[in-house]
Order: C-alpha cells, then sequence, then structure tokens
C-alpha cells in the first residue's frame, strides 16, 4: 500500500486525444476538442472525513492525501482535465456541457486495472457555465455512500474513494425556489474505468466534426475494449452490441433492487454500462412504478422507476445516431438497438426468477409477475420489506408479510393470499431461497437513511455516515444488530420532507 504520489499516473486520455490547452476556467464553448487541461481549485481547510478502505486496496493506496484529494497541488503525473460532452436532458438537445464541477486527475496503474480518478465538487472548468464548480456536503455524502452501496448489491457503478470537505461556504438555492443558504462544501474522489459518456460521442456528430469523432471511438476501443476493432462495421457493432448489453445488465439491476437514478440524461450514461452521476436518485419505499426522486421531473415524469429500461433504449438510440457518419451501412444499427432489447428482456427474466425463487422463467410466469406487480401497488407496499420478508415465507399467508405493509388496515387480504397460494403452488412449496436472499437485499440506502446521514454530519458528526458505510458493504447479511434501526419503512417524518420524498439537482 502506498500514497497518491506512488501511483503509476498514465494519462492516455489527455496525450492521445485533442484536447484544448487552456489552465484555469472560463465558460465558453470549446469546437474540436475532446478535453481541457485545468487544474483543481485548492481547499482552505481540507479534512479527509469519508475512505473506501475497499477502494483504496483496489488501488493500492492508504487511508490520507486530503489535500491533494481536496484539489491541492497535483502529484507528480498527474494531468489533470475536464471532459467535453453534450447530451439530451429531459428528451431536448442541450447542446455543449462537460464537467462542469468534476477534474479527472489522471489514469492510475491499480492492482489489476487502469482506472481514472476523478474530483467532484474541485473548481470551475471551462465547462461550468456560470457555476462555481463546487459541490456540497449533502450531495458529497449522497454520492460516497450511494456508490460504494450500488457496488456491494452487485450493481454496475463508479466507485467512490474519499469524501473530503474543503471548509468553505458555498452558496445554493437546493429547490430552486429563490431561497439561498450556505452550506458545507465538499469533494468526492470517484472512480471508474473511464467517465466517457454516451454525450461524449453525440457532441462531436453534433457539430460535424467526424475527424474528432473518429479518433475518440479509436482511442475508446483501443484503450478501453481492446478486445474489439474499430476498422470496419462488423468491429464497431460488437462494440457498440456490448455497449448495449452492459447497459441493459446496469438497468436491470437498477429494478431488480427498486433504484431510480432520476436523470437519466444522455450525458449520464456511461459507455462501461455503470451507474453515474448520482444526483436526485432514490429507491423506492413504497412501490410505485411512476416515482420519480427528481423535482425538475414532476411534471413528465420521464425518468420515473417504470420507464427506466425503455429510456435507457431512447438514450441507446441517441449514442448510435451518433455513430451514423462512422458506418458504411448504418442501418446494420437497428440490430444493436434490438440487442439491447433481447438482452434486457433476458435480464429481466432472470430477476424475477430470482427474486421469486424460480428454477426458471417460464412463459406463463408472466401473468404471476404482472398480478405481483398490481398488487404491490394497490396499497403502500414498501418494495425491500415485502421482498425479503417473501424470502423467508413457510406457507402461503399473507400475514407473515404484514410487516412490509404502511397500513394493514387496508392490506387486501384475499387477493394477496390468492396471489401467494399459485407461487406456492407453482414453487411446489420449496423455494429457492438462496437465489432469492442473494436477489433481495435486505438493506439498501434510503433517502430518508442518507438524510440522517447528512444531518449529523453537518453538525460534525460523521458516525452515522460511517455506520451506514459498514452497513451497506453487506446488504444481503441479516445483520440482526442493525435491524432495529435500519430494517424498517420509511417514518413518517421522511414522507414530504426535502431531501427524503424529493430532491432536486443541485450540489
Amino acid at each position: 500500500m502506498g500514497t497518491l504520489e506512488s501511483l503509476v499516473w498514465l494519462n492516455r486520455f489527455v496525450s492521445e486525444t485533442p484536447g484544448d490547452s487552456a489552465v484555469g476556467g472560463s465558460p465558453r464553448q470549446v469546437p474540436h476538442a475532446c478535453w481541457s487541461r485545468v487544474l483543481p481549485t485548492p481547499s482552505p481547510s481540507p479534512t479527509l472525513a469519508l475512505w473506501s478502505k475497499d477502494m483504496g486496496a483496489r488501488l493500492g493506496v492508504e487511508r490520507g492525501n486530503a489535500e491533494e484529494l481536496g484539489g491541492g497541488v497535483p502529484v507528480d503525473g498527474m494531468d489533470p482535465y475536464a471532459q467535453r460532452y453534450g447530451g439530451h436532458q429531459f428528451g431536448n438537445w442541450a447542446g455543449q456541457l462537460g464537467d462542469g464541477r468534476a477534474i479527472t486527475l489522471g489514469e492510475v496503474q491499480g492492482e489489476t486495472e487502469v482506472l481514472e480518478l476523478q474530483l467532484k465538487g474541485s473548481g470551475q472548468t471551462p465547462y461550468s457555465r456560470f457555476a462555481d464548480g463546487k459541490a456540497v456536503l449533502r450531495s458529497s455524502i449522497r454520492e460516497f455512500l450511494c456508490s460504494e452501496a450500488m457496488h456491494h448489491l452487485r450493481v454496475p457503478t463508479t466507485r467512490a474513494l474519499s469524501l473530503v470537505t474543503t471548509g468553505e461556504s458555498i452558496l445554493r438555492d437546493m429547490m430552486y425556489d429563490g431561497n439561498r443558504a450556505y452550506e458545507q462544501g465538499a469533494i468526492v474522489c470517484r472512480v471508474a474505468p473511464s467517465f466517457l459518456r454516451f454525450g461524449s460521442f453525440q457532441i462531436h456528430a453534433s457539430t460535424g466534426d467526424i475527424e474528432t469523432l473518429k479518433t475518440l471511438v479509436e482511442h475508446t476501443i483501443q484503450n478501453h475494449f481492446p478486445s474489439h476493432s474499430h476498422d470496419d462495421d462488423a468491429g464497431l457493432l460488437a462494440w457498440l452490441r456490448q455497449i448495449a448489453e452492459d447497459t441493459a445488465l446496469m438497468v436491470a439491476q437498477w429494478m431488480r433492487v427498486g433504484f431510480v437514478h432520476g436523470v437519466m440524461n444522455t450525458d449520464n450514461m456511461s459507455i462501461h454500462g455503470l451507474t453515474i452521476d448520482y444526483g436526485p436518485y432514490g429507491w423506492l419505499e413504497d412501490y410505485n412504478p411512476g416515482w420519480t426522486p427528481n423535482t425538475t421531473d414532476t411534471s413528465t415524469r420521464r425518468y420515473r422507476y417504470g420507464q427506466q429500461p425503455q429510456i435507457a433504449a431512447w438514450n441507446l438510440a441517441r449514442l448510435l445516431e451518433a455513430m451514423v457518419p462512422l458506418m458504411d451501412n448504418p442501418e446494420q444499427l437497428h440490430d444493436v438497438l434490438s440487442s439491447f432489447t433481447t438482452c434486457f428482456d433476458q435480464h429481466h427474466n432472470q430477476m424475477w426468477s430470482e427474486k421469486l425463487g424460480l428454477t426458471e422463467f417460464r412463459n406463463d410466469d408472466e401473468d404471476l409477475v404482472r398480478t405481483l406487480n398490481s398488487l404491490l401497488q394497490e396499497v403502500e407496499t414498501d418494495m425491500t420489506l415485502f421482498f425479503r420478508l417473501l424470502c423467508s415465507l413457510q406457507s402461503p399467508d399473507v400475514e407473515a408479510l404484514t410487516f412490509a405493509f404502511y397500513d394493514e388496515t387496508t392490506i387486501p387480504k384475499q387477493a394477496w393470499n390468492e396471489w401467494l397460494s399459485a407461487w406456492w403452488i407453482r414453487i411446489d412449496g420449496q423455494p429457492n431461497r438462496e437465489a432469492m436472499l442473494q436477489a433481495n437485499p435486505k438493506y439498501v440506502l434510503r433517502n430518508w437513511m442518507a438524510q440522517l446521514a447528512i444531518d449529523a454530519a453537518e453538525k460534525g458528526d460523521f458516525s452515522v455516515c460511517e455506520s451506514l458505510h459498514e452497513l451497506l458493504q453487506k446488504p444481503y447479511d441479516e445483520q440482526p444488530e442493525n435491524e432495529e434501526q435500519w430494517f424498517q419503512k420509511r417514518p413518517e417524518w421522511a414522507r414530504n420532507r426535502v431531501g427524503c420524498s424529493m430532491l432536486s439537482c443541485s450540489s
């Protein structure tokens, strides 16, 4: 184990793709470039508050480096930059976006792989437009805890290495309603094979900069997908099919655990099929497929839980459109979209087999799942609690599941017992409990749990953050010592509280 200084910094993205050499940041258009060199802004009083031992071990670094992880002077080998990309936001093309508050320090050779380290909240970049490039403590805690929790849930995700408080006061309008207030600043160091997004390619296609688009595609395949080729249509199609299939797996895993991303813009879609950009996310408390945690999305609910597979396909179609100029026969790109649908359906059926303890998913099981989905929506039913309790059910009687319902007096018991009897017959009274326990987590990072951690941390107490971080490293374990506190339905105080029931993109 060593320090950031001892890591082997590669920086091949900066050295091999077109870039803009300006240091510092001012809002501007940056044509014909994939990145801009920019230095992080040093924190006035950096303090390391949270650290992922697991991620540190993967990188081979020990806890520490508060100054560098808080935006201090780069160590030897770093060549920091901000990435340029565009994106469709809520279905509309938004033009140039880019890393407005994220700065990649560079690539490092970990113990078994090459990974990028990126500081989120470390100051202005050329893509900050008119923002300050900073992040606040509440959003940074949510990102750190959630990215690590998702990893242990076996959901593909970016990771977090550290959270550093900066000692600054940052002015924010949390709900965009004119009520601005100062909040504590923080910086998260996040880690991924790369932070390339669908929008990284879209921006060049949108401006007709085919030369840069081609260069970026070649770089991406050579360095991040070396088993693929960019020499012809067949090579590009195989690469794009992998992106489609990785994306399908990611979204299927979201659906399995009840996760809602909240802002599935194309600039928030990783080409590695990783969950990225933890903003207004949430887990279903009551099973409501129409729920979105994003206040910006309340009118259309475009990014609601039940529509995430369709949005992922829509986003993938936008990436495929960007690839048309590189193809001799672009009509073949339709096959890539079909591969997404096929792959998602396979993962989705496998998901239900595991959640319900089936040995295999049969065609007639669709009716069983459809009826279950309807019943779960009849009255407020906690998704996580329901499926975890189902794992240990000994007979087809809803009485053993009542803890999952918010109001036991409203349970349609006859309908539930009919469904449970049908399910019990389907599994011959012998569910695959091992598969169920590994598909249905006992603990997830509910928004009210994160809010308790934030409330304490804003008073200088990070013990709740640490407790949740430890709890969520073993989300499928029983952990009886934590049941009374964390294996619970949403408390009434959190029903309509900002940060629990509703979130904005404010960071």
